[in-house]
């Protein structure tokens, strides 16, 4: 919806998502989220970080370049509550993995859509219902939920110039409104 909205504002831009931005990405992505072994936490650390190197280098990097706006669905700041806070890596490791995959280029803005965990649970069991495929970062534990949610709280208290909050309980056409708010107010356009 954002996309949209910005091209029909004439902005250059292209969309991506981490994991699976890239060619490799999409592999990587699939073989880590589709497995069913167990894998260790240095090993998920490190293809998220394999997978974000390839995406910064190969499509982020050269789009900027070119002066096109990039929005990413998920970037750093996902390895960073998820590997680091989720699985327990200290913030010294996970920042220099995160630093050596970005060689570190950072968001200008970065929208954290906020849930409570037992509403997004329950939004996820209902996508499950109706057959949305699941993978397995869906299956982990409410506590390993809160400890995420709260490091990304964390960064965004710690960065409040780049970090806009949106609350996400709401109907999707009042998120959709708020997040054209915080954009055009950004970018300095109307909506």
């Amino acid at each position: 919806m954002l996309t949209g909205a910005l091209r029909e504002r004439g902005f250059d831009l292209i969309t991506t998502q981490e994991p699976g931005g890239t060619p490799l990405g999409r592999r990587l992505r699939n073989a880590f989220l589709e497995t069913e072994e167990t894998v260790a936490p240095m090993a998920e650390l490190l293809l998220f970080a394999a997978d974000r190197a390839q995406h910064v280098e190969l499509l982020i990097k050269p789009a900027l370049a070119a002066g096109r706006v990039v929005i990413s669905d998920r970037y750093a700041d996902a390895t960073f509550a998820y590997q680091g806070a989720g699985r327990g890596f200290n913030e010294k490791t996970v920042d220099q993995v995160i630093n050596l995959a970005t060689d570190g280029l950072k968001p200008d803005l970065t929208l954290f859509f906020d849930i409570p965990i037992s509403t997004a649970i329950g939004r996820r069991r209902a996508r499950g219902e109706a057959g949305e495929t699941s993978n397995r970062m869906d299956f982990e534990t409410t506590e390993f939920y809160e400890r995420v949610r709260a490091a990304y709280l964390d960064v965004a208290n710690k960065e409040p110039k780049r970090y806009r909050i949106i609350d996400a309980t709401g109907s999707v056409d009042q998120i959709q409104r708020d997040v054209l708010e915080i954009v055009s107010t950004y970018l300095k356009i109307g909506f």
